[in-house]
């Protein structure tokens, strides 16, 4: 089970390439939107966040922080590269269905984006240029 998740895929070295690019570009992109959200667990006011599934504020951003800090990071790294891009789909898909339901196609498209990217990149795996690789093939000698 372990070997199948953190399978890179067996693909043309141009393929690997394009998926590092998507990785990090993907990953870096959101991590601009989780470090601000990082950042306030450390403020010094109230946190204001919204409530979108109704698990409360607090749970909310736990959850969006992991999702675009933390998970941003692992795919940035390729580490654990296909479960990293569950949470990350489900927070946009939240974003694009439940955040921005009622303010049209310009607000979802940008969410809808990065869900198409994160299924692209469960689907694929992190590719010959990833901490999943030289895991996966340190698994593989023993």
């Amino acid at each position: 089970m372990i070997k199948n998740i953190l399978n890179p895929g067996n693909y043309p070295t141009t393929i690997h390439l394009i998926l590092l690019l998507l990785r990090v570009t993907s990953g870096v992109f959101m991590l601009t939107h989780g470090t601000g959200k990082f950042m306030k667990f450390f403020g010094h006011e109230p946190l204001k966040f919204a409530d979108p599934i109704g698990i409360g504020v607090t749970a909310s951003l736990v959850l969006a922080v992991f999702a675009e800090f933390f998970c941003s990071v692992f795919l940035i790294l390729g580490f654990t590269t296909r479960l990293a891009a569950i949470p990350l789909l489900i927070t946009m898909l939240v974003a694009a269905i439940i955040v921005h339901a009622n303010d049209g196609f310009g607000k979802q498209e940008l969410p809808l984006m990065y869900c198409a990217m994160y299924i692209a990149i469960a689907l694929s795996g992190a590719g010959k240029y990833s901490l999943d690789n030289w895991i996966y093939h340190r698994i593989n000698r023993s």
